[in-house]
């Protein structure tokens, strides 16, 4: 894959898009083409989202996405959703509504990338585009939006190093909790985090965590603490904030404070990182990445072209140089939560700074 940060301004996602048809393609392109510009804005977009167990879907992802959309069809274009709840058969089926349902195009964050494959291949068959959103699906998908994953996990590798300071040695036990392996996502979080954490610290203990389950982490931290002995450890990473509360339980639990790092500035993440329980989480914003995907699902959608969204390509297991957005992410820690989250309006003074978090917050000059 080749990768670049691309800085995507949220008001720089209003589309101008040249229409792509020539005469060299065939005839069915060309009718598709026409089909697709006389809908103007009147398009049907298919939504897929994969779990609501962490909380980024249903309260951002889906919204910018669905505001975005409207927008760029001047409120003319219907949007059909639903969230697969982490089952990847339930998403085949879903996926199978959107096609009887002749959506004009398709976002989706698989559940399973692989798994998916199949799906996409039929929507595709259908004369249905795919977006694949977040995670890189499997099968003829024509564009992608997502972070840079690698980076991402570099990202937390370096910050847990920065947290253990002079502790990070060779003889430092670490152990790494990482998402699940149906997720192509985690592979590369995983990737990165080993890039920047092997050979500086020992990973006394390494697990793949099923459905990203924060109870799962959660007995994973247990058995660690069993295998290693609690004061054995020197820090943890979490490969993101849901599983990072089961982890910080677990080690609450064992008389353990050790530096553990998260993912998706989830509030209760933030809030632990308040309260010092969690040393950082990775900022991302999903502004760019949601209305980079609205704005090629829509221009896919009208048969435009995706140049002047799409700037950069990266492949899959079965798609090549696909038309993609890489968001660029950022160090999450208790230095900086004014000058991200607060400042880019995810979340107020008001939603962390609550009840036991107050005293915190005040320490931390945020009120």
């Amino acid at each position: 894959m080749r990768r670049a940060a691309v800085a995507v301004a949220a008001g720089a996602m209003a589309v101008s898009l040249a229409a792509c048809g020539s005469a060299k393609e065939s005839g069915d392109k060309a009718d598709s083409s026409k089909s697709a510009a006389a809908k103007g804005d009147n398009i049907k977009v298919g939504l897929l989202l994969p779990e609501n167990k962490t909380a980024r879907y249903e309260k951002f992802d889906r919204p910018l996405i669905e505001k975005k959309i409207k927008e760029l069809t001047n409120n003319k274009a219907t949007i059909q959703y639903n969230n697969a709840r982490q089952d990847a058969s339930l998403q085949a089926q879903q996926v199978d509504t959107m096609i009887t349902d002749k959506v004009d195009v398709l976002i989706v964050d698989a559940v399973d990338a692989k798994a998916i494959k199949n799906s996409v291949q039929k929507a595709v068959d259908a004369g249905i585009k795919v977006v694949a959103y977040d995670r890189l699906a499997e099968g003829p998908i024509s564009a992608y939006t997502s972070f840079d994953n690698e980076e991402v996990g570099k990202t937390q590798g370096e910050a847990l190093l920065t947290a253990l300071g002079d502790k990070a040695t060779k003889s430092s036990k670490i152990v790494m909790i990482n998402g699940s392996v149906t997720d192509p996502n985690a592979a590369q979080f995983k990737k990165g985090a080993h890039a920047a954490l092997d050979g500086k610290v020992t990973i006394a203990k390494e697990y793949d965590t099923k459905e990203w389950s924060p109870d799962n982490a959660n007995s994973e931290m247990e058995t660690a603490i069993s295998a290693i002995g609690a004061k054995k450890i020197a820090g943890v990473y979490s490969a993101n904030d849901g599983m990072a509360g089961g982890i910080i339980t677990a080690l609450k639990a064992a008389g353990v404070s050790v530096p553990v790092t998260g993912q998706d500035a989830e509030l209760a993440g933030v809030q632990r990182i308040v309260t010092g329980d969690q040393y950082m989480s990775v900022y991302k914003p999903y502004a760019p990445e949601a209305e980079a995907a609205a704005a090629m699902a829509v221009a896919l959608a009208k048969g435009e072209s995706l140049d002047s969204v799409a700037k950069d390509k990266v492949s899959s297991g079965s798609a090549t140089d696909v038309p993609s957005v890489l968001v660029p992410v950022q160090s999450l820690t208790k230095d900086n939560i004014k000058d991200t989250v607060i400042k880019d309006g995810v979340y107020t003074v008001a939603d962390i700074c609550t009840g036991k978090y107050k005293s915190a917050c005040d320490k931390l000059g945020l009120k």
